[in-house]
């Protein structure tokens, strides 16, 4: 470990953090090209407990699962056996049912044909028109009606989820790794967590990332935490299933911070750890790169379901590449424009800055997502490191 990195300043953001109460737990942990350069904990693994996180022990790691099924693709991509610029119904004929929710007459919902085909592109870059509940009010009403579950709930039929607007119209963040995760099953003739299993996570040494933990992984697994209305941490028990219809591109891994890093360490090297390459410098550069044109990632998304999530608000000026949210100017004292992040939905949180030369992340089990006191958390992390380098 680098002993540049002044590791007690940081070990101080994550305990000041879990016992303000603005996070039950707090996991943190980076590197640069050469190695691991900070490691740190605090809290327990269940509220009450005296069992304590550590970077081995494992998340839910929920939509940071997006970008691994997204380099998954990608392999395919380079093998020539997927096309991105292919309708999705080439791979998934179904898709060709999903219809775009145009509105409600009273509670019925109003649905029309889209106006062009969705691309396998538009679900890479979350431009198909797809959705999720808490982020769009239209996508829960309409699941509240219909009383369709949502993707989380492991069932096929949140598949038959609408669109909300037309394909390229608009950046909508959504169920589209999930359809993308049945793309690359067709694509590749096995099942999701195989072509992981086999094109990323076995190369990179990932033994603890999997869809289906073993007892002991589970028995090492923070529980999932809200707070009661007495202000304290409370575990809420498992939520997703043990045994789902199909393994979710969108949300599906369980990871330690120790593994991710790992995959996070292949994108800062141009898709090469250790003696495995998951993907080609070039592959990877266009990851890096704004592949939504004039569209923009909203500055600002209001929540439609206080329970799973706040509102999110980057700011201005953001895009997205491929599987990553990019910034694209320098955030000042933190990670520099061209940085590709993302998180997941009960705040586990990364980032890949190739201009610095570094990747972090920081690692708690909660809902509802991006409170903004565990924000404030995650910031001074992140400058805490900054400050070193």
């Amino acid at each position: 470990m680098s002993s540049t990195i002044d590791a007690s300043a940081i070990d101080a953001v994550l305990r000041d953090g879990v016992e303000s109460g603005a996070m039950p737990n707090a996991v943190a942990i980076a590197a640069d090209r050469d190695g691991v350069i900070y490691e740190g904990a605090a809290g327990p693994r269940v509220a009450g407990g005296t069992d304590q996180v550590s970077p081995d022990t494992h998340f839910r790691i929920m939509s940071m699962t997006k970008m691994v099924a997204t380099v998954a693709a990608l392999q395919l991509v380079e093998q020539g056996a997927l096309d991105l610029d292919a309708p999705v119904e080439a791979y998934r004929p179904e898709f060709a049912e999903v219809q775009v929710l145009e509105g409600f007459e009273g509670d019925t919902p109003r649905l029309r044909a889209p106006a062009s085909r969705a691309t396998v592109r538009h679900l890479v870059t979350h431009t198909s028109g797809l959705s999720y509940w808490f982020w769009n009010a239209d996508v829960a009403r309409w699941q509240e009606l219909t009383g369709t579950p949502t993707v989380t709930s492991g069932k096929d039929i949140a598949f038959t989820a609408p669109l909300v607007a037309d394909p390229g119209t608009r950046y909508e963040y959504g169920i589209n790794t999930d359809w993308l995760g049945r793309v690359i099953e067709a694509a590749s003739g096995t099942t999701l967590d195989v072509a992981i299993a086999q094109g990323i996570t076995g190369p990179l040494g990932m033994r603890e990332t999997s869809f289906a933990p073993t007892d002991a992984q589970r028995a090492n697994t923070a529980a999932v935490h809200v707070k009661g209305e007495d202000g304290r941490w409370t575990d809420i028990g498992e939520i997703l299933p043990a045994t789902p219809d199909f393994w979710a591109g969108g949300h599906g891994l369980y990871s330690t911070p120790r593994d991710y890093l790992k995959f996070q360490r292949a994108l800062l090297g141009g898709g090469t750890f250790e003696d495995a390459t998951i993907l080609k410098p070039a592959t990877v550069e266009a990851a890096f790169t704004n592949q939504i044109g004039d569209l923009d990632f909203p500055a600002s998304i209001d929540t439609a379901d206080p329970r799973s999530s706040h509102g999110f608000n980057p700011g201005p000026g953001c895009k997205w590449g491929y599987g990553l949210l990019l910034n694209t100017a320098d955030v000042p004292g933190m990670r520099r424009a061209g940085s590709g992040a993302w998180a997941g939905l009960m705040n586990t949180h990364f980032w890949v800055d190739r201009t610095t030369g570094v990747t972090g992340a920081i690692y708690s089990q909660s809902l509802p997502f991006v409170p903004e006191e565990a924000l404030a958390v995650y910031n001074a992390f992140e400058s805490a490191l900054y400050v070193n380098l």
